[in-house]
């Protein structure tokens, strides 16, 4: 039997790296598809020669329609199937709603949420044919709660929420299965790091003190690492959970529990 081929949208840095190279290990096809061209290739061609697996470079702007499209034809082209998407393309702006910019709100929603419905419904077309696939969002904890200070982040994520389920309940008669992974603090990742700023004035305490605070708010007093992720995607993705559809799966260390 072939290998499964699987998309990681956002996959050239950080989480998206970390889910490459777990899939190669998982016996996928990779393509690692990123803004950044380079990145892309770079981790493609890292995951060839280290895990002796195939993966391929490519360039995606998740925001533009031609984009993905190219993106998945290039899949198909060089794979012949798409059996699984991970979308892991996101971006993240903090600060008061009163001060929150346009432009800041129209990125998010744009990255992380049309984003998602581009790759959703270009995909959808090849795993519809093939008559299985999953999808699968990287979402996070915001896609639960309301976040302080981060009115357009989450709002983008629970709207990720309510297209995964539409997605589910459109593609279910065709084999296909579609589900959110909800992640909590990942304190090490870039994103997370960028936010400290904004963190320690919203909280009125030094920015050494925030990951602190953070991992207190976990009752198993720790963040959300790349792995715990990556352990949640490669389960909802096999045949293990094959009866489960439309599901937003809190990984948040107890967190969030709803």
């Amino acid at each position: 039997m072939s290998k499964k081929v699987a998309i990681v949208a956002g996959g050239g840095q950080n989480l998206g790296e970390h889910l490459c190279y777990r899939l190669a290990r998982e016996d996928y096809k990779v393509i690692v598809a990123d803004i950044n061209k380079e990145n892309a290739e770079t981790v493609a061609n890292d995951i060839n020669k280290e895990e002796k697996a195939e993966a391929l470079g490519v360039f995606v702007d998740v925001t533009d329609e031609k984009s993905v499209k190219d993106m998945v034809n290039k899949t198909t082209e060089t794979f012949g199937r798409v059996d699984l998407l991970v979308y892991n393309a996101g971006v993240a702006r903090s600060t008061k709603i009163t001060d929150f910019e346009l432009a800041d709100w129209n990125s998010m929603m744009n990255v992380n949420l049309t984003g998602y419905f581009l790759c959703a419904r270009e995909v959808s077309h090849v795993m519809i044919e093939q008559e299985e696939g999953s999808i699968i969002q990287i979402n996070s904890k915001s896609g639960k709660v309301g976040s302080k200070h981060n009115a357009g982040y989450s709002s983008s994520k629970f709207g990720g929420v309510g297209l995964t389920q539409s997605l589910a309940l459109d593609l279910a008669e065709h084999g296909v299965r579609v589900n959110s992974v909800m992640p909590g603090n990942l304190l090490e990742s870039p994103m997370f790091q960028s936010l400290i700023p904004s963190y320690a004035k919203k909280l009125n305490i030094r920015e050494d003190e925030v990951e602190q605070v953070y991992m207190d708010k976990v009752p198993m007093k720790r963040g959300c690492s790349y792995e715990d992720v990556a352990n949640a995607v490669v389960f909802y993705a096999s045949d293990q959970a094959s009866y489960m559809t439309g599901q937003s799966i809190n990984v948040t260390g107890g967190q969030v529990m709803h």
